[in-house]
């Protein structure tokens, strides 16, 4: 059973399995407005009361600028604070690229997919 906690066009958080999955719809082209609020409304959708296990699923991000890689950076701290643990899924091979040209894949647990995310979260 899946429950809905937060959504809005550009992303959403739902539970599934006990484990929180936000998903991001980024289109190319996002305009620095959006993109701010965007932000802001995802890091305060990270709930430490809503649980430790988390998953980000990008399998709608067509773009990751430097923005958008803080975001990644944010969720992972604010989620890390809790004590909580997070798993990145649906990451198109661009998207790796990027991860990996910034050095940042080291701080990020990979899947293939959603399922097997949620899995390895649970673990």
């Amino acid at each position: 059973m899946t429950e809905i906690i937060m959504s809005s066009e550009l992303f959403h958080v739902v539970k599934e399995s006990s484990v929180n999955v936000i998903g991001l719809t980024i289109p190319d082209g996002l305009d620095s407005m959006e993109l701010d609020a965007l932000i802001d409304n995802v890091l305060a959708g990270i709930n430490p009361a809503a649980g430790t296990l988390w998953v980000a699923d990008l399998s709608g991000v067509a773009y990751m600028g430097s923005s958008l890689l803080g975001l990644m950076v944010n969720i992972r701290e604010a989620i890390r604070q809790s004590g909580g643990k997070l798993i990145l899924c649906g990451v198109a091979p661009g998207l790796a690229r990027v991860f990996q040209n910034c050095c940042l894949e080291r701080l990020f647990i990979f899947a293939r997919n959603r399922a097997e995310a949620i899995t390895m979260a649970k673990r």
